[in-house]
């Protein structure tokens, strides 16, 4: 009889925040989502995982939207 291993499998952790580009064309800002952040186990600082580098405007962290509030003022 092979000798079965267990593993733990982790779902991936929902991000504690959702990075984004934020740029000013005259009076509107224009924001698109670039990336999210987990907080360290210490909770002493941010791992920032970005699918793209803007060279130019800024970047916001926010909380992610609850679902219910991802439709409301859309």
């Amino acid at each position: 009889m092979a000798n079965a291993s267990t593993s733990i499998t982790s779902e991936p952790k929902v991000p504690d925040f959702h990075a984004w580009h934020v740029s000013n064309k005259g009076e509107k800002g224009f924001w698109t989502k670039v990336g999210a952040a987990w907080p360290h186990r210490d909770g002493n600082g941010l791992s920032i995982q970005l699918d793209i580098l803007p060279i130019n405007g800024r970047i916001v962290l926010r909380k992610p939207l609850e679902p219910s509030e991802q439709g409301a003022g859309a």
